[in-house]
């Protein structure tokens, strides 16, 4: 990532899931990563490619439904959110640099 990067909603969580993701680690920040790698990609990021037979939206789910219970639904759906931000502000921050 870069510099202009820095200020972008939801920087810290692709952060740190890339970080968790170099490490070997499934946290909620890594599998959030993975979920949107595709995207990611073509915004310029090096994402690790992981292999799997569940789906890593499922994985994620299922890791904030035993912390969260009932909860897990809309923390879920924040975090999507939040990445879905961080890609949009990407998009942006790159349409302006190549202008």
């Amino acid at each position: 990532m870069n510099s202009s990067s820095a200020s972008l909603p939801g920087e810290d969580m692709v952060r740190e899931g890339l970080e968790d993701l170099e490490q070997g680690r499934v946290t909620d920040y890594s599998l959030l990563v993975l979920i949107a790698s595709p995207r990611l990609r073509g915004l310029g990021l090096t994402i690790p490619e992981r292999k799997t037979n569940v789906p890593f939206e499922h994985q994620l789910y299922e890791r904030l439904e035993e912390r969260l219970g009932a909860g897990a639904h809309s923390y879920y759906n924040g975090l999507i959110r939040r990445i879905v931000s961080y890609a949009r502000g990407m998009d942006r921050e790159l349409s302006r640099t190549c202008q």
